[in-house]
């Protein structure tokens, strides 16, 4: 599989159709993010466990803003999965990427990770490799709505009180680009305290989340403390569905929420 995209990154560069391809590296004994500007360098491109293809995840999507700002006279390639195409079309909804610079190349998820994200579609609309498995259904959120209203209050309130400030779930986010971020601002939540303010913290974050988050299940992989934030995405993402008729990263339009 990886053969396949590998080609592919190779003859967009030595054709000059793109002047760099964003993807993953490995080094040390590590898998990175990278940006490939030499074909010949392309033999290291890697995806991950080649049994798991997908399982080293980071948001690409993020690195490409700062280095299409850097270089906005220049087109990039970039590695996908549906997730991170996903995150593609939501930049280009709120002005953070420009589609005419960019070139996606794509693999489809494995089952088994499908399965354990509960990925609506594993794979991108630009896949070049892989195998397209059918999507799963929110289990998650349906187990909590049929909580009590009493039971999944205090179901958050233990989750969000594990929370130590470590703004991992924000960095990792591919599509958080808030010049100012309001969860670092003392107006609204003390960044000088610690635990942080339950929940405030995490309320705040869903909210600017609505509207932009694609489920890519970044910001609950990086949590230290375990706690289920993609399921309060997902619950998010339905009700955007539901109350606006808009999927975020599917849509084509921009999100009813975005004012710019």
């Amino acid at each position: 599989m990886i053969e396949t995209v590998k080609a592919k990154a190779k003859e967009l560069l030595e054709s000059g159709n793109i002047q760099g391809f964003l993807g993953l590296i490995e080094k040390n004994g590590h898998i990175a993010p990278h940006l490939f500007t030499d074909p010949v360098e392309l033999q290291a491109l890697n995806l991950g466990d080649r049994e798991k293809a997908g399982d080293a995840r980071y948001p690409l999507t993020k690195y490409l803003i700062q280095i299409a700002k850097a270089h906005p006279e220049h087109i990039f390639g970039i590695l996908v999965r549906g997730c991170d195409e996903r995150s593609l079309k939501t930049l280009y909804n709120w002005n953070q990427l420009d589609p005419n610079q960019v070139v996606p190349l794509g693999f489809a998820c494995p089952e088994e990770l499908a399965e354990a994200c509960e990925c609506l579609q594993p794979y991108p609309d630009a896949c070049e490799a892989g195998e397209k498995v059918s999507g799963r259904s929110f289990e998650g959120v349906a187990k909590l709505d049929a909580m009590e209203r009493g039971e999944r209050f205090d179901y958050w309130n233990e989750q969000f009180s594990k929370c130590i400030k470590c703004y991992g779930c924000r960095d990792v986010c591919p599509v958080c680009f808030c010049n100012e971020c309001s969860l670092a601002s003392d107006d609204l939540i003390q960044t000088k305290t610690f635990p942080p303010e339950t929940p405030l913290f995490h309320l705040v974050r869903a909210v600017h989340m609505a509207g932009r988050c694609v489920d890519c299940g970044l910001c609950e992989q990086a949590c230290p403390v375990g706690i289920p934030l993609r399921t309060l995405y997902k619950k998010i993402y339905a009700i955007m569905d539901s109350e606006f008729d808009y999927q975020m990263g599917y849509s084509e339009e921009k999100s009813p929420l975005n004012l710019l």
